[in-house]
């Protein structure tokens, strides 16, 4: 059986991801992408061996599975038009499903599936298991450079300049809903730890900006019946956006293999 893949957007995660699927993917065929600028969009799928269609953000659902790796701002014009029709569904922006958890039920309701990928993070296979017992607490500390936060809503909306920052600075201290909010575009990795773990109010988040450092660094501590967890992963930046680890399309890729892979290893 060979699922047909969409996807709505080209940036530093959907290009990538594209590529690696043109190069052949066993189960798996690219049929259709989205972006805002659709002749661009055409000119970079031009010399794929398979050129897929360039839609529009609703048409996406035609596909089997159909991948967000958009601005959070499009998130529903990609998603809803996909659980409507009874899709698989995976969101790169994990951060802006935490306020529109509404969408779970749309999915039930249509017998579609929402699939979270792990992203930039480690461990949730761990944290899920840890989660079908006892939970006491979930913390996340995000720390990247700070070009990697610019343009963040929380940092406009209380005038904090992390550009002119040359020192280690805490910039957010809250729960993974609020860190959503504010850094949709920064936040994707507390978004899926929360949903992995004990919710995104529970979830306790702290964002760094470290102009000492070149990766984006996640420090994750779980303390649970089970176990007691600490994890550390430094992701390299993309080029194309700070913003976003080389390791997050590399993820989503491996998630849409485990969708037809006879073999599937983690949980």
């Amino acid at each position: 059986m060979t699922l047909t893949v969409a996807i709505g957007g080209l940036g530093a995660i959907g290009m990538q991801l594209a590529r690696a699927l043109d190069r052949g993917v066993d189960g798996l065929r690219l049929v259709a992408v989205s972006a805002r600028d659709q002749e661009r969009a055409r000119a970079n799928v031009a010399g794929f061996a398979a050129p897929p269609e360039v839609v529009g953000l609703g048409d996406l659902a035609r596909a089997d599975v159909v991948v967000e790796a958009a601005p959070a701002s499009v998130f529903e014009q990609i998603a809803i038009p996909a659980l409507e029709k009874g899709r698989i569904f995976i969101p790169s922006s994990v951060g802006a499903l935490l306020p529109r958890m509404h969408l779970v039920e749309l999915a039930r309701a249509h017998g579609a599936r929402i699939v979270v990928p792990t992203g930039a993070l480690l461990g949730l296979d761990a944290v899920r298991g840890c989660a079908e017992g006892e939970i006491s607490s979930v913390t996340i500390e995000s720390r990247k450079n700070p070009r990697g936060w610019v343009g963040a809503p929380y940092l406009l909306q209380h005038n904090i300049d992390v550009a002119a920052m040359n020192a280690p600075t805490v910039i957010f201290e809250g729960n993974a809903y609020d860190a959503a909010a504010g850094f949709p575009a920064n936040v994707n990795v507390a978004a899926a730890l929360a949903l992995a773990g004990i919710g995104p109010e529970r979830t306790t988040v702290r964002l760094w900006a470290d102009p000492g450092v070149d990766r984006n660094i996640h420090t994750i501590k779980v303390e649970a019946a089970a176990a007691r967890l600490t994890m550390t992963v430094e992701n390299v930046p993309s080029e194309s956006n700070p913003r976003t680890g080389k390791l997050t399309p590399l993820s989503v890729l491996a998630c849409l293999r485990g969708l037809v892979s006879t073999l599937k290893v983690g949980s």
